[in-house]
């Protein structure tokens, strides 16, 4: 295009004066003008009619603010001040909504007008056509006789999923919503029902205020019910979800509070209930979270849980839960010292439990320090740790309150020998103060002081060959530990754990109000193994001997004898998604005390997993029977718009069903459709059997669904 030809472009496109000054001297003032403007227009060819109408034509393409259109054919009447656009015209605006229209007349700025034919295609996801549209004010469109949806439509005959038809639609692009006058929507072409008035958000928008996707749930224990849910934003930063759910036998409105702040966040989850299971009386539940970043350093976590009655949360399908934990931590963690205090609240939602009779406030503080000694070499530490808890039973024994003070010193180095051998060296000092209330069967006030001393050796042997890398390494430490035993109860280290972490420890319990004693041998194997094709496998074997037996241990934790169970874990990962992981404990006989395995494939269609937990009669856990459980959990996608899932669960020792549960899913570019049914099976004095059906439907295409534009089918 000559120069000549571009600045009539650029007063096009700015509405300037047509005057004509010599060719060099129009050039400059072109250049300095449109570089100063967003505003230009470039054709194939321009021309001027009767001295103040410019014609272009020739992929005419128009720019302004941010504003982009591209025609066939464009003539500017100076004089009206007026654009007249012949098309095909496409016109889209910053927001990346695009407008398509067979003819168009609009200002000089692209910012009002008419369009005639008009498509709006908003997001790449919605679809606006009308018979005519009318830009006004540079926010609004205003389209007639318009059909909406976001349903792929390929052919002239072919008909949408679903449509809403409207006699008027605005879209408010600086508020980013669409308004319905006249609304019916129709599922394939049938008209389903029909709204004076309606309000949506565009798809740009991500929290508008108005109702989310509703669902449908059929219970066997609340009935047939609709959830409804509304959502109110409270400023960019916290909104607030409100969902009514009313059956025949229920009248429920849960809640939903979000809030994030620069430091943190915090999320609130709860309901109230007036329902016919438990009549003239209000049911319900809240569950708050977050966490802050306070200064220093220092992160303040909670947890809080309540609610009303044992039964709320499972009838309700809330939560699987069968104590609720509240918590309040406030922790500091750095390179060379650790911080931690937390307040713990349980609430038990088991018929056998009291809660007066369990430990429910429990009080935790503690503090170590690291510290790297030039002259001695190694790491030493020292550390303390409060911990208190305290029944609300006012009885002897029954009610025990526990107080107890630990202070601990360690040293620990290591060395590398001759041969790749690793030695380490570990001694320790635990001081222990306890007072002990409302109970007569104890001493109300203990201090004890336990030394311990430990030597392993390791030996990592490597191999590199051809198909892959080996790692076998034997473990081995020789342990003491002194002091003595005081007759003080049990309230903490209930639940031992012998594992791969404590294989090569001092101490074996959970809490320090009991420790091994005497002499101790640990030897175990580790093994690793990485092929080149991408697959690894691992095992761990491990056994304990000591000189003195620990009565304090339970039979389940493998450790109730001079010689211990055989520790053995293993794992296997290949890159097709398989991955095995199972850990056991073997007993004398050949048998398993407890036993957990998990395996899994995961690949881009597939995630399945299954899980098997084996525990045996141990009433020292409270436990009079052996369980033992399968369980499945799966998601599979069938095609590209159809995926299922399930999860069930199998009682082995009471050879029954516990749970199962199915679900489909359906979704394409308009539409999103979902059914679930499941069986609990459990049944007490406070769970009751109950099947539920749920359905869920969502028009995707608007702010408040999810995007769909990956499931967007291609015209043949």
């Amino acid at each position: 295009m000559t120069p000549r030809t571009r600045a009539l472009a650029a007063a096009l496109a700015l509405g300037l004066p047509l005057t004509l000054p010599c060719p060099a001297l129009l050039h400059a003032q072109a250049t300095a003008e449109t570089q100063s403007s967003a505003a230009l227009l470039v054709a194939d060819q321009v021309f001027v009619e009767d001295g103040s109408r410019l014609v272009a034509t020739g992929n005419v393409e128009a720019l302004q603010d941010g504003t982009r259109l591209t025609a066939r054919r464009i003539t500017y009447d100076q004089k009206a001040d007026t654009l007249q656009i012949e098309g095909p015209l496409r016109l889209t605006d910053a927001s990346g909504n695009l407008l398509l229209a067979d003819s168009a007349e609009l200002d000089e700025g692209l910012r009002n007008g008419i369009l005639q034919g008009a498509r709006m295609i908003m997001d790449e996801q919605l679809q606006l056509a009308a018979v005519e549209a009318r830009r006004e004010a540079d926010r609004f469109t205003q389209l007639s006789r318009v059909a909406v949806t976001s349903c792929q439509v390929c052919g002239p005959n072919e008909v949408p999923l679903w449509q809403i038809r409207a006699q008027r639609v605005v879209h408010d692009e600086e508020a980013r919503q669409l308004y319905f006058e006249g609304a019916q929507l129709r599922v394939l072409d049938v008209p389903v029902f029909w709204v004076p008035s309606l309000r949506l958000p565009d798809p740009t928008l991500n929290r508008a205020r108005g109702f989310l996707i509703p669902s449908v749930r059929s219970s066997t224990l609340l009935g047939f019910g609709v959830k409804l849910p509304y959502f109110i934003p409270l400023g960019p930063h916290q909104d607030v979800t409100l969902t009514p759910y009313v059956s025949p036998v229920t009248k429920t409105l849960e809640a939903r509070y979000r809030r994030a702040f620069a430091n943190g966040d915090l999320e609130v989850n709860g309901a109230l209930t007036r329902d016919t299971l438990l009549d003239d009386e209000l049911r319900g539940y809240v569950f708050a979270e977050g966490g802050f970043a306070l200064r220093s350093g220092f992160d303040l976590d909670f947890d809080l849980k309540a609610v009303t009655d044992e039964a709320y949360l499972n009838d309700y399908d809330y939560a699987s839960l069968e104590r609720l934990d509240s918590s309040v931590t406030l922790s500091r963690a750095r390179s060379r010292d650790l911080f931690r205090t937390g307040l713990t609240h349980y609430q038990s939602l088991r018929a056998s439990e009291q809660d007066a009779l369990l430990p429910s406030w429990i009080l935790d503080l503690g503090y170590e320090r690291r510290f790297f000694p030039a002259r001695l070499g190694g790491e030493f530490r020292l550390g303390t740790d409060l911990h208190g808890h305290y029944r609300q039973s006012e009885e002897d024994e029954l009610g025990r309150d526990v107080a107890r003070l630990t202070a601990e010193a360690s040293w620990r180095r290591r060395w590398t020998l001759p041969g790749g051998l690793r030695a380490g060296v570990l001694t320790e000092l635990w001081v222990d103060r306890f007072a002990i209330r409302q109970d007569s069967s104890a001493e109300s006030d203990v201090t004890r002081a336990t030394p311990g001393v430990a030597l392993d050796l390791r030996w990592p042997l490597v191999r590199q060959a051809a198909e892959g890398r080996t790692l076998l390494e034997p473990l081995l430490q020789f342990g003491w530990v002194g002091g003595s035993r005081p007759d003080i109860p049990n309230d903490e280290s209930t639940r031992p754990e012998f594992d791969e972490g404590n294989l090569l420890s001092l101490q074996r319990f959970s809490s320090p109000d009991r420790r091994e004693h005497g002499r101790t041998l640990a030897a175990g194997l580790r093994m690793l193994h990485e092929a080149p094709a991408g697959w690894t496998t691992g095992l761990v074997l491990g056994r304990v001997w000591r000189d003195e037996l620990e009565d304090e241990f339970t039979r389940s934790s493998g450790l109730d004898s001079r010689d211990s169970d055989w520790l053995v874990a293993g794992r296997f990962t290949n890159p097709l998604g398989l991955s095995i992981s199972a850990r056991g404990l073997l007993d004398e006989r050949a048998e398993f005390n407890k036993a957990e395995a998990r395996g899994g494939w995961s690949n881009t269609r597939l995630d399945f997993g299954a899980s098997y937990v084996l525990l045996v009669n141990d009433p020292e856990e409270d436990r009079d029977e052996t369980q033992a459980e399968w369980s499945l959990d799966g998601t599979w996608r069938i095609d590209a718009n159809w995926t299922g899932d399930t999860e069930w669960r199998y009682d082995l020792a009471d050879q029954r069903l516990d749970r199962a549960a199915l679900g489909l899913q359906y979704r394409n570019e308009c539409v999103q459709v979902g059914f679930s049914v499941s069986r609990r099976f459990a049944s007490s004095t406070n769970l009751e059997p109950s099947t539920d059906f749920g359905l869920t439907v969502a028009l995707t295409g608007f702010g408040t669904a999810e995007s769909a534009k990956e499931y967007r089918r291609t015209c043949k």
